[in-house]
């Protein structure tokens, strides 16, 4: 590299050259570079790899027409290293090798291939510093970048950097959020010291000063905008290229200049490199004999490296990626279908069916049922390596290549479904454009309501798609009763979303609706929670009770197909949080996260990972929660998700955060009320209550518990609220308020009859009797609570009780009811109710000191989890991929916790951990 490659680089050099330094050290490092084409980030990353000598390099590129192809740019980056597979636990080998196409096998978790990554490069740099290099983010495969921002969030105590690239001028910015250095131009006087030094020659003054200010400091410009004046236009001026031409086209233009006078095998030899992305140079060389160049390849080469265009050495690499896309973007369509078909050609159909029928589809000249065939048995291949991402752009592909009409308008239908599931907004919409302009029958008209209701839906859950779902499945019930009973059951999803909100129709409304029409003979599991919800809006709690409950029982028995899990999944489990089923809850919203990961259904993840962040919640494990929070925000920096931070909220809120959860909480509500999501008021006034009942502010609680609880028929918040607000009516003096919320918690849970719904309304009905009746019904609660997986709630009858106790004078009794109180609430961090438990032991005369989970040993909530993981035996990998963390993070993480607690070992921490951070 010539030293004047870096020339006015200062600020950025010193920066990577910190960068490596700190990973030589151990200190994992990840960088992001941005800039417009040609700013020199290429060279800084060249720069970055000289000072990182001697260490391991793990390299990948975009490159543009590979970027429907999922995992081909991961597949870059990891084939060097594919040797060390075997050394990666079980489910990590497999989700990486059934992503690279190596073993068949169902579509990996993005998770855990996330972690199968992280697991790979970090046993890489086990034996020396690992520079991870990723140019032109922007031109990789989606499914690659969301691997990759996985795992470079994730990065913590590894002798590793990742350093990656990217493109200004993006609808949607790569990798937000990521550390990242802005390459802007070179300052006049460098960009002209450039210019100088790269054409030693004689330069009018004039030509120089419009180059540099033409060029804006963009090194590539200065280098190749010159090239395209003649030697009089160079020394005397001239006419050059107006100013007006955009600055990549005009770099491009550079090129094209270069590549003129090559002869016509070097730039047919150049074109078939340019179309194939991989980098293959005995594929490429057996392209160029196919297209009859045989023995003038070699020389055809030559010149095209005598160009400095192009290097063919292991792998083709072209001198800038504005070469490769320069090459082909100036080939005539006919030139660029003749090396797409010899590309097809020469791979191998066995080994790579799906790059194959991808030159094929580029080298239709126009409709074509067998490569649109091939392209359908591809998607079908992606479903189980890449996910519904990869599977939806080969529909899509195949649509276009569709001669019949009638079946190019299923297939159309088909790409526009997977691309909803796979959250592709915008491209769904495009499909069913195009599907509208063919012969649609009545069912195909009505699956195109159906789908733009659906993208209505997924992209907003506002109250817009109610309408639209509704009207899809009463045109549907002719045509297609079982999908028009999929699309009721869509619309009592949309409709529970807008809630209160609703623009017209309702859930009642859908319900009625549902209970005009007919159940069939051999109801799915999906027809029997219809059923269910329409008796639960039509005749009440009590009448839905027993087909809800068979419902749930279905599910959670039962394998669930992807439909099932992407359509109704969520529902169920709402349903069981309803009927305050904890097992059900449980199992119910785990599986609901398992499906949506393993199929890439990023439309679905969001809601997975929030419906699984409340249970956790309930169940006291707020460092689960608060990892599934951590990689809900990853997911919607992806999906750009409209669903609101629910569970980041309810974490806030137990937490008794209120400084961050109090602005959360308004700005949420004030978003859902704008776009019309019901729900959102429900749970966010919900988290509120929860926050101020913690906190002692009950007056306040009992506004937010009265909003909460507006509907009790909803599904989860407003029951939860009930007991929320029978708590802040009682403590702030308003028996009338918590009488009359009692009444309707206690017809609900005396219906359900499950010890969590009966132990909640005992506790909370204790509050309003006095004496042995009081007593009674704390006890009870406590001993109901204790049954089953909802550890605050426990937590919370002991707090109420102790608190009862001690104002009846029974200090002794107290102690050893808030003392449990207090350590679970530490233990959890469940901070607000900690601090009502301490100030009650105080009342009784016991000396406790102010604590938290991080006081207690300063634990944070990682730490604590983490600690608690290996406090049951589990191996540092085991926990990293239960967290999603590298084994030698969680040793770092322990390292800091044997600190922080005073112990040595590992077998100390079940003595040292607080009570009920303690493995049961």
């Amino acid at each position: 590299m010539s030293g004047t490659a870096l020339l006015g680089r200062r600020r950025e050099c010193e920066g990577l050259s910190s960068l490596v330094a700190a990973a030589k050290a151990g200190r994992s490092q990840v960088l992001v570079l941005r800039g417009e084409a040609g700013i020199g980030k290429t060279a800084l990353l060249e720069f970055l790899l000289d000072r990182a000598a001697g260490c391991r390099v793990a390299r990948a590129a975009g490159v543009e027409s590979e970027m429907e192809l999922a995992f081909a740019g991961l597949h870059q980056l990891c084939a060097p290293y594919l040797d060390r597979l075997e050394k990666l636990p079980g489910p990590q080998r497999d989700a990486l090798a059934t992503a690279f196409g190596l073993r068949p096998g169902r579509a990996p978790d993005r998770f855990l291939l996330g972690l199968a990554v992280l697991g790979l490069l970090c046993e890489v740099a086990e034996e020396r510093p690992l520079f991870c290099v990723v140019d032109d983010v922007q031109w990789l495969d989606r499914a690659s970048v969301q691997t990759l921002e996985f795992v470079a969030r994730r990065l913590a105590a590894e002798p590793m950097a990742m350093v990656f690239a990217v493109r200004d001028g993006e609808d949607e910015p790569a990798l937000p959020g990521l550390p990242e250095l802005v390459v802007g131009g070179l300052r006049s006087a460098d960009a002209a010291a450039l210019l100088a030094a790269t054409h030693p020659g004689p330069l009018d003054p004039r030509v120089r000063d419009r180059i540099v200010a033409e060029s804006h400091g963009n090194p590539l410009a200065l280098l190749e905008l010159p090239r395209g004046l003649s030697a009089a236009e160079l020394v005397f001026g001239g006419d050059a290229s107006p100013a007006t031409t955009p600055l990549v086209h005009r770099i491009e233009q550079g090129f094209l200049r270069r590549l003129a006078p090559l002869p016509r095998p070097s730039r047919r030899l150049l074109l078939t490199a340019a179309a194939e992305p991989v980098g293959d140079v005995p594929l490429v060389w057996r392209a160029v004999e196919r297209l009859g160049l045989g023995s003038e390849a070699a020389q055809a080469a030559a010149a095209a490296e005598a160009a400095d265009l192009i290097v063919l050495g292991d792998r083709v690499r072209f001198r800038h990626p504005l070469v490769r896309s320069a090459v082909y973007r100036s080939a005539t369509p006919a030139e660029r279908r003749e090396v797409h078909h010899v590309l097809a050609d020469a791979t191998d159909p066995d080994v790579d069916p799906d790059r194959r029928a991808w030159h094929r589809a580029r080298a239709a000249v126009g409709p074509d049922e067998t490569v649109a065939g091939d392209l359908e048995r591809s998607a079908d291949r992606a479903l189980s390596h890449g996910g519904l991402a990869a599977a939806a752009a080969f529909l899509e592909q195949a649509t276009a290549l569709t001669p019949d009409p009638a079946r190019r308008v299923g297939r159309a239908l088909d790409a526009a479904q997977a691309k909803v599931h796979a959250g592709a907004f915008d491209d769904a919409a495009d499909l069913l454009t195009t599907a509208e302009e063919g012969p649609l029958a009545e069912a195909g008209r009505a699956r195109v309501d159906l789908l733009r209701a659906e993208i209505s839906f997924a992209s907003h859950r506002g109250n817009e798609a109610l309408p639209l779902l509704l009207a899809a499945a009463a045109r549907l019930e002719p045509l297609d009763p079982r999908l028009a009973r999929d699309t009721y059951l869509d619309a009592l999803s949309a409709a529970l979303f807008a809630g209160r909100l609703a623009d017209g129709a309702g859930a009642a409304q859908v319900a009625r609706a549902v209970r005009r029409t007919a159940s069939p003979p051999a109801p799915r599991k999906g027809d029997v929670l219809l059923d269910g919800l329409a008796v639960l809006f039509t005749d009440g709690y009590t009448p839905a009770l027993e087909l809800s409950r068979r419902a749930v029982r279905a599910f959670a028995a039962d394998e669930l197909t992807l439909d099932e899990a992407l359509r109704s999944a969520w529902l169920a489990a709402a349903t069981a949080a309803s009927l305050w089923d904890d097992d059900g809850w449980d199992v119910l919203t785990r599986r609901h996260l398992d499906l949506a990961s393993d199929a890439g259904a990023l439309s679905a993840l969001p809601l997975a990972l929030t419906t699984r962040v409340v249970v956790h919640l309930f169940t006291g494990d707020l460092a689960a929660a608060a990892s599934l929070v951590d990689r809900l925000r990853s997911v919607e920096d992806v999906t750009r998700s409209g669903l609101a931070p629910y569970g980041e909220a309810g974490l806030l809120a137990l937490r008794g955060d209120a400084e961050r959860a109090e602005p959360l909480i308004g700005t949420a509500l004030a978003d859902v009320r704008t776009r019309g999501e019901g729900v959102g008021i429900n749970m966010l006034q919900w988290a509120r209550a929860l926050l101020c009942n913690g906190l002692g502010r009950y007056r306040e609680a009992l506004a937010a518990a009265r909003d909460a609880a507006a509907d009790p028929l909803e599904l989860g918040p407003p029951k939860w609220a009930l007991a929320e607000l029978v708590e802040a009516a009682a403590r702030s003096g308003d028996p009338r308020a918590a009488a009359e919320g009692q009444e309707q918690l206690t017809a609900l849970a005396r219906a359900s009859g499950t010890d969590w719904a009966l132990g909640v309304e005992a506790s909370r009905r204790a509050l309003l009797h006095e004496g042995r009746a009081a007593e009674a019904l704390h006890r009870e609660a406590v001993d109901r609570l204790d049954r089953t997986r909802m550890r605050v709630e426990l937590a919370r009858a002991r707090l109420l009780h102790g608190e009862w106790l001690r104002r009846e004078g029974r200090r002794v009794d107290a102690r050893a009811q808030l003392r449990g109180a207090h350590e679970a609430f530490v233990a959890m961090g469940a901070e607000a109710f900690a601090e009502r438990a301490r100030r009650e032991l105080l009342a009784t005369g016991e000396t406790v000191r102010k604590r938290t989970v991080e006081t207690s040993g300063q634990l944070t909530a990682q730490e604590a989890h983490i600690a608690r993981l290996a406090a049951e035996g589990l191996t540092n990998p085991e926990i990293g991929a239960t967290l999603f963390i590298s084994p030698r993070t969680v040793e770092w993480h322990l390292r800091k916790t044997f600190t922080k607690l005073g112990i040595t070992t590992r077998r100390e921490l079940r003595r040292v951990l607080p009570a009920a951070v303690r493995p049961s």
